[in-house]
């Protein structure tokens, strides 16, 4: 009520946001900029928040959908000069960093896993299979390179550069959102960019985040203990809590897992 009596101070009030999942456009049940685009905006609009503040749980997933849902922060964050802080919990690996590093300061629990900026790609080979079974594999192309690196045909070493070269592309962009974001905080004598991952002290010490602490003390050390805080994330749809979903449901929880899975998670 105080909110509206004029010449009345409201109690400040910080937005969150929770990232959590796999990175994935188009995927039910994973983070991408299209599911996350209300939910950031309103966290920056509504209520003239003093601070946003992102939860971030993400394994990673896809460059362009980090790159999409990072940019689209950076935005709002210009426009309404609002500060962006990031508090990681178990992770934030790979595009699930891309995400952090979209704040402006990075906080993390002491046992967070953080990291692992580096692309990969990841595909099977069974021709020999096929071939052990007799089955002929048949594809016909216009344009030499349209099925590169098809998982049923032997592997072409020109293929594989190819596919290395893009890799290598994608690794440079990230690397060039980290050290922007980063500018200055960075340890410029320790190789950050081979993938590897680290605990939080070890992270703070090279600069990938600038300290250890969870969201509601230091948000209230920072804003007062009358600081409010309002939610914002993905609804899922009504539909989805019955049948006709329950195996996309099981399907992408297995995925999820085996994501968290590469870091001890």
């Amino acid at each position: 009520m105080k909110r509206w009596i004029p010449f009345m101070k409201s109690d400040p009030t910080v937005a969150i946001v929770r990232l959590q999942g796999v990175i994935a456009g188009g995927s039910r049940g994973t983070l991408n900029d299209q599911a996350l685009a209300g939910a950031i905006d309103k966290a920056f609009t509504r209520g003239k928040p003093v601070a946003v503040a992102l939860e971030v749980n993400s394994p990673g997933g896809s460059p362009v959908q980090s790159s999409l849902i990072g940019a689209r922060i950076r935005r709002l964050a210009a426009e309404h000069e609002v500060p962006v802080i990031a508090f990681v919990e178990d992770v934030a690996a790979s595009g699930g960093y891309w995400l952090a590093a979209a704040a402006d300061e990075i906080y993390a629990d002491p046992s967070s896993v953080l990291g692992s900026i580096g692309v990969i790609s990841a595909s099977f080979g069974a021709h020999e299979f096929l071939t052990k079974h007799g089955v002929e594999r048949r594809v016909y192309t216009a344009g030499k390179s349209k099925s590169m690196m098809d998982p049923f045909r032997p592997e072409k070493p020109e293929d594989v550069e190819r596919l290395k070269r893009l890799l290598n592309d994608i690794h440079t962009n990230f690397i060039d959102h980290v050290q922007a974001r980063r500018a200055g905080k960075l340890d410029t004598e320790t190789e950050l960019f081979t993938g590897e991952i680290w605990l939080a002290e070890k992270a703070k010490a090279l600069g990938l985040i600038d300290g250890i602490g969870h969201l509601k003390p230091m948000m209230q050390d920072r804003f007062g203990d009358k600081v409010k805080f309002r939610r914002y994330g993905v609804r899922r749809p009504f539909l989805s809590r019955f049948g006709a979903q329950l195996m996309d449901d099981a399907v992408s929880s297995i995925e999820e897992r085996a994501a968290y899975a590469r870091f001890g998670l």
